[in-house]
């Protein structure tokens, strides 16, 4: 903590430095900036982070996030009803939705099976998953966990849970490089490979 400033200024910059990827400079300048800038425009930043933090939701059905009970894209009645697209986490679902080829609704996970990190099948949204198929009018499954081993394997495990109830299981082509995540693939790759999506046995 630095003395030649305040309490308060200090505080702002010790949030602002657990941030991902603020370094102490960086943090300093952030703070720097808010004490500069017009009040208006400083309260409105705090403004909009508390309304991230009581706000935002889980959607009731896919689990994105949502300020109702149900997200933007499952209350869009232009959806293809029939295809769920299952993916790790909500930011995936940005990263498809920008390449303007899907259609379908989604279902989040929360993340993906890794007994290492203590994460089992049990503390994702699997059997959430299971229960929309079950409920019917489902014919298509598209597995677009992260093409890693984690994603690989969770993908699996799911296919292997639900590869009985009648629906049709595919996986987005390997347009994706093997090992990377969904957020940093560009729109021209994820595009091919949702268009060149192949089923799994």
């Amino acid at each position: 903590m630095d003395t030649a400033y305040t309490d308060s200024l200090n505080r702002l910059i010790e949030e602002f430095g657990r941030l991902p990827g603020i370094g102490p400079k960086t943090a300093e300048r952030l703070a720097f900036h808010i004490l500069k800038a017009e009040q208006d425009e400083a309260l409105a930043l705090a403004a909009a982070i508390t309304d991230v933090k009581t706000r935002i939701m889980r959607c009731r059905q896919c689990f994105n996030l949502a300020e109702e009970e149900l997200c933007g894209i499952c209350r869009d009645a232009r959806r293809d009803t029939s295809v769920i697209c299952v993916v790790e986490q909500p930011k995936d679902i940005i990263a498809l939705e920008k390449t303007g080829e899907c259609k379908w609704l989604y279902h989040v996970l929360g993340g993906h099976i890794a007994p290492l990190e203590g994460i089992e099948p049990d503390d994702l949204t699997i059997d959430r998953l299971a229960a929309r198929i079950r409920a019917g009018g489902v014919k298509e499954v598209v597995m677009a966990t992260n093409p890693n081993m984690a994603g690989d394997g969770t993908a699996l495990y799911i296919c292997s849970l639900i590869k009985t109830l009648g629906v049709k299981i595919t996986r987005l082509a390997r347009g994706l490089p093997t090992g990377t995540t969904l957020e940093y693939a560009s729109g021209r790759i994820l595009s091919d490979a949702i268009i060149g999506r192949q089923q799994l046995d």
